[in-house]
């Protein structure tokens, strides 16, 4: 299957600082691909370049095999919100899918279901001066779906939205992905982004750090670690076999396992004055994960890099 977006050896500098450094990665028909990285990384300048907001000095960016942006086709959520303010809604909705040469009775229908569906319903002829954050929020996302987009770009979609609100987006965008369309979706909210993404692509100093799919990127570095909580010390359980490192928060310790860890036989290894009022194993998160590397700690990595 070819890739709606094609990204290969992209370079940007200004002046004389090099931004992005030889990117490359892919997102796919109906999946929901996301961009990570820390403030700074090269994720905006990245997704300009994408949307022809800005150039690159190398590299090439294809859209099903072609150079040109197919504008009509894509859908963009920027992270700076640039709707007009004093305008009505469904004005500036007609307006922006009608500049995507969508039929005008189409997206009058649609903007109805979709105030509807995100609690807006009556809000069409106010003005978005009038809406709270988060309720701009959903006009805007509104905005970049209404012309039925095959490619979709989220930047930071989650911002300013109540728990609820969050639940509707996240629905919505698994809706569209299994309708086909595909997904980069930049997010600083990692357990959404991991509870969500099918793969992902980490930039650091802008450079690729990780690209695969969410479960190669949990087997080379979301090894286990075990968390109990009660009474004991960190000098009794550091020494046992296949323990990188244990952290003390108050009266719990967590236990950062080595990768060959076989859990079921390494929990025979806890001693038998353990005071556990609580005991859990799970994997390193993808929270974990993206500080570990932001912050060039390199604790939780073994091995090679991860090139899915």
């Amino acid at each position: 299957m070819e890739p709606f977006l094609k990204v290969e050896h992209l370079k940007k500098s200004f002046k004389d600082t090099q931004i992005l450094k030889d990117i490359s990665f892919e997102v796919n028909k109906g999946e929901i691909m996301a961009i990570l990285g820390p403030n700074g990384a090269g994720k905006s300048t990245t997704i300009r370049n994408i949307m022809g907001i800005m150039y690159p000095d190398g590299g090439n960016i294809t859209f099903k095999g072609n150079k040109e942006i197919p504008r009509n086709k894509i859908g963009y959520l920027p992270e700076e919100r640039g709707l007009y303010k004093n305008v009505k809604v469904m004005d500036i909705l007609l307006y922006l899918a009608e500049l995507k040469d969508y039929p005008i009775k189409e997206a009058k229908e649609r903007a109805l279901l979709y105030l509807k569906k995100f609690g807006l319903e009556g809000k069409d002829k106010a003005s978005l001066e009038e809406l709270s954050k988060g309720m701009g929020q959903k006009v805007q996302f509104i905005a970049s779906i209404l012309h039925e987009p095959e490619f979709l770009i989220l930047d930071e979609p989650f911002s300013g939205l109540d728990p609820v609100s969050q639940e509707l987006f996240k629905q919505e965008i698994r809706n569209l992905a299994a309708g086909g369309t595909a997904i980069l979706l930049s997010s600083h909210q990692m357990n959404l982004v991991e509870e969500m993404c099918d793969r992902l692509f980490l930039i650091h100093r802008g450079e690729k750090v990780i690209y695969g799919t969410m479960d190669d990127v949990k087997k080379e570095y979301a090894n286990f670690k075990c968390t109990i909580k009660g009474r004991n010390r960190v000098e009794d359980l550091e020494k046992l076999p296949k323990v990188q490192r244990v952290e003390q928060r108050e009266d719990t310790l967590i236990l950062y396992l080595m990768k060959d860890v076989e859990v079921a036989s390494w929990l025979r290894n806890l001693p038998e004055t353990l005071e556990i009022n609580e005991l859990s194993i799970d994997r390193v998160s993808l929270h974990e994960i993206f500080i570990d590397i932001a912050t060039d700690k390199n604790m939780l990595k073994e091995g090679a890099e991860l090139n899915a």
